[in-house]
């Protein structure tokens, strides 16, 4: 019996407290296929959408990685962190402490008398509405987190960061579509640790602050945490990322996905293509002997299932190449002929603009990624093989 090399999607819904890199080694464990990437790394407080690739869709991973995305955060107002987010320490500011007495004091019933720049009457809504729409939505320039994976000459900017070394990174544009506050909550914290709650009573040295649940879309390459940062910035109070979970990238969404960004019809139903994981512990021993305990990322499986009978309920949730294809990329449908043309390294005769899909639907078979040549040309740029060829190799 014939089998062809496995080649397609996995939309792992990742948990917190693990690495992206942990849930490829998950997904690369499962399938015992080596060839496994994803498509945008996750930090290890988000949690989401992660789109994983195995086999030859891993060949549509940049394709994805330049899709827009959305999240659902929890900013929090009031004080700040080293590194933007509940990762990191808390900063507490004289200056932003001084700024939100006057700021919650003029959005006040009747503000203070003889405020000299005193707002008018508004509600913390008001005033967020405007400040993100004024300040954060459409085109803008970004200067990314210190804490971040960007390279300067050769080395990440978050090593630099540890080491204690000054790290300037410069504005870079990215494009905020929607930048939606969904809720409000108000209380008091000790300052102490960043990932506390809020709580109501107010004693002594509590200090007031503000989480703000939100919806952004944006383009590739926008930093939340920044966005968290820059908003606090601007009203003058400070502010940080508590939580993180992104719900969509390009057109594969979490079934909780709701920015509506991008029509229903257009969206791949990945319902029942979305594997949720844990996150566990794993006890080893290292080189020098020491006993070190780190999270993994578990994929969650019906009980039971293990060896093949696991790695085939995966597959069968995984998205197959061609929904792979569609979903990354614009699509051209083809001839078998055609498909044949393109896997010889020749150009066909047809008029494309952009980076596309050709698939013979016939046989749901992904030929190649074209691009144009001239006016009524196309030539391949990668070429995948046939699934009738993948089949005499995984036999041979």
């Amino acid at each position: 019996m014939l089998h062809t090399t496995p080649s397609g999607l996995l939309i792992i819904d990742k948990p917190q407290g693990v690495t992206s890199f942990d849930a490829v080694a998950a997904v690369r464990g499962a399938l015992r296929i080596k060839k496994v990437g994803h498509a945008g790394t996750l930090d290890p407080m988000a949690t989401g959408t992660l789109v994983i690739a195995f086999g030859h869709a891993t060949r549509l991973l940049n394709a994805i990685v330049a899709h827009d995305k959305t999240y659902e955060a929890t900013i929090r107002l009031g004080l700040r962190t080293t590194t933007d987010d509940a990762e990191g320490e808390v900063l507490v500011d004289g200056e932003a402490r001084s700024r939100w007495q006057t700021l919650s004091a003029q959005l006040t019933e009747g503000g203070q008398s003889g405020e000299p720049t005193a707002l008018p009457t508004a509600s913390w809504q008001d005033l967020l509405t405007r400040t993100i729409a004024t300040n954060f939505t459409g085109d803008i320039e970004q200067v990314p987190n210190t804490f971040s994976a960007i390279k300067i000459n050769g080395q990440r900017a978050y090593d630099l960061a540890r080491e204690g070394k000054d790290v300037e990174l410069k504005p870079r544009p990215v494009t905020i579509s929607e930048f939606t506050v969904l809720d409000i909550r108000s209380g008091f914290v000790a300052g102490e640790q960043a990932t506390e709650p809020l709580r109501e009573d107010a004693n002594t040295g509590a200090i007031p602050a503000l989480d703000v649940d939100v919806r952004i879309s944006c383009s590739s390459g926008t930093y939340i945490r920044a966005l968290a940062r820059d908003l606090g910035k601007e009203l003058g109070v400070g502010g940080y990322l508590t939580r993180l979970r992104r719900t969509r990238v390009g057109r594969f969404a979490l079934p909780d996905d709701a920015s509506g960004l991008i029509a229903p019809e257009a969206m791949l139903d990945t319902r029942t293509h979305t594997v949720t994981a844990h996150t566990d512990q794993k006890t080893f021993t290292n080189r020098e002997g020491q006993t070190v305990t780190r999270n993994k990322c578990v994929l969650d499986t019906p009980e039971g299932l293990a060896g093949d009978e696991r790695r085939n309920w995966l597959l069968d949730h995984a998205l197959t190449m061609e929904q792979a294809a569609r979903g990354a990329m614009p699509a051209l449908d083809i001839t078998p002929e055609e498909a044949s043309e393109l896997r010889f390294g020749r150009r066909i005769e047809r008029t494309i603009s952009e980076p596309t899909a050709a698939i013979v639907p016939q046989t749901h078979d992904v030929a190649a990624i074209i691009e144009r040549a001239n006016a009524h040309q196309a030539k391949p740029v990668t070429v995948f093989p046939s699934r009738k060829v993948d089949a005499v190799k995984s036999a041979a």
